[in-house]
């Protein structure tokens, strides 16, 4: 059916029927005067009305319309009305293309993507609901804007949007609610210190700022580390990181970065470095550990050109249990490791070669190039980073203690970094099984993965003894740099 070209008002409700009676009389007053076609004429229909009352409907010329007369579809939904009888009522009246006389299948113009209804809630009444609302009593304010997509791609790249949106929202409050709890538990942890005198000189971290009927917690940020321990490897780096982690104070940076040691990082710059850091609040310490750092001759320097004020914590162990230890991961990577077939049987690979045959030459001298001993020579690392940064930025921590004796050392190393001691015994048990401390918090038990505290091999009493002689001049020089003797045996 075709008429000239209408405007449509969306939200209006009326009877079907006197939708159908405007188009008839809006055609024949076309067809009894072609003139008008050229005009645009507004078909203006009124809400329904029960009874037998019939709305008006008027035409108003306007201005004529450069396309001429247009073909529009009707879009009705079923309604009932108060008293019982079935009626029509009208939702939308969407302008289609007139077809051209002898070519019906040619569009005289192309319909966009989007369909948009302005539908009265009475037209949605579920299935079964009590009637007593007819579509004719419907305001303006009692309907629904319902936006359709008759496209595929569109209405895929809609509904992508829409999912996209509702995660970054679920993930942001996610966040703000971790760090809010996180935030909460430590502000109440620390005024019990308070409270109970633990903390003398309790600093103004993490404190809330009050507000009328609610708290404001400060915000979060990435910051570069404030703290790095520096090595020794196979020193237990990850232990004390691990430990230091059960204070509310400390953040740790996931694995190790490797920025300084490793050009191909420090040349992404610091802001690369920023962003492996932690989250954490103002007054937070971040710590990352790099055990590489410490034999690194670059390094300190680097280090010094991003904070001349950092703190540096340096684990040592006796220098021939260290190189032991060294030995045995070592090793154990490369029988991991997808070897040749002919080196993997070779009687000449390190995987085949004892330690003491590493670390003696044949001429019965010690090895000083074999790598796990040029490690343990602690004074000829020490020295450049003693060149760069006062002795009083660095803590030597006695990794043989921090195994028998963990909260001795952790009571140091909070001294050192400026916090108030909050790791304690009770954060400690001893592992029968694995053979050493592992960690416990209010949220549960953890111990290092398998790979760490592997069991040594047998190495001979005699290879032992002739090592720890040959590195007595060497600890006696690691002693007066640091100023400190960490009493390891010389026999």
């Amino acid at each position: 059916m075709c008429s000239c070209e209408c405007e449509f008002r969306f939200g209006r409700v009326v009877d079907v029927n006197d939708v159908l009676l405007a188009i008839e009389q809006a055609a024949d007053s076309q067809q009894q005067d072609p003139e008008e076609g050229s005009k645009k004429s507004i078909i203006k229909l009124h809400p329904a009305t029960s009874g037998s009352n019939r709305p008006h409907h008027q035409h108003l010329p306007e201005r004529p319309s450069p396309k001429g007369p247009r073909c529009f579809d009707l879009l009705a939904a079923n309604g009932t009305s108060g008293n019982g009888n079935t009626r029509r009522s009208f939702l939308l009246l969407t302008p289609m293309p007139k077809k051209r006389r002898g070519d019906q299948l040619r569009d005289c113009s192309v319909s966009l993507p989007l369909d948009i209804l302005w539908l009265p809630k009475a037209a949605m009444r579920p299935l079964g609901a009590p009637e007593g609302i007819s579509a004719s009593s419907s305001s303006h304010s009692e309907c629904v804007l319902i936006v359709g997509v008759s496209r595929p791609k569109l209405a895929a790249l809609f509904l992508s949007v829409m999912l996209l949106s509702l995660f970054l929202t679920f993930h942001i409050l996610y966040d703000s609610a971790v760090y809010s709890i996180q935030a909460a538990t430590a502000i109440s942890e620390n005024k019990i210190a308070i409270l109970t005198n633990h903390i003398p000189n309790p600093p103004a971290i993490n404190h809330p700022v009050v507000f009328p009927n609610r708290i404001h917690f400060p915000k979060t940020s990435r910051r570069l580390p404030q703290c790095l321990i520096i090595g020794v490897r196979k020193c237990g780096t990850r232990a004390l990181l691990e430990m230091l982690y059960l204070h509310p104070r400390i953040q740790k940076a996931a694995g190790e970065i490797h920025f300084f040691d490793r050009d191909e990082n420090y040349l992404k710059g610091l802001e690369w470095y920023r962003k492996k850091m932690p989250h954490s609040f103002r007054g937070q310490i971040t710590i990352e550990k790099s055990p590489s750092y410490f034999v690194t001759p670059e390094v300190p320097e680097r280090v010094r050109a991003m904070n001349a004020s950092i703190k540096l914590l340096l684990i040592v162990r006796e220098p021939v249990t260290r190189a032991i230890s060294d030995y045995t991961q070592l090793r154990s990577h490369a029988a991991t490791a997808t070897l040749p077939q002919q080196q993997s049987l070779s009687s000449t690979s390190p995987l085949s070669r004892s330690f003491e045959d590493l670390a003696i030459l044949p001429n019965g001298t010690v090895n000083e190039a074999y790598r796990p001993l040029a490690i343990s020579q602690y004074h000829v690392h020490v020295h450049r980073w003693l060149e760069v940064f006062p002795r009083e930025q660095l803590l030597v921590v006695n990794g043989d203690q921090l195994i028998e004796d963990p909260v001795t050392q952790i009571r140091r190393i909070e001294d050192f970094l400026g916090i108030e001691p909050r790791i304690s015994s009770n954060n400690f048990y001893f592992n029968e099984t694995k053979g050493f401390y592992c960690l416990r918090n209010e949220t549960g038990d953890k111990c290092l993965r398998e790979t760490k505290g592997r069991k040594h091999p047998r190495v001979d009493p005699l290879v032992v003894s002739k090592l720890r002689k040959f590195f007595v001049e060497h600890n006696q020089k690691f002693y007066e740099l640091v100023g400190e003797d960490l009493g390891w045996p010389e026999e």
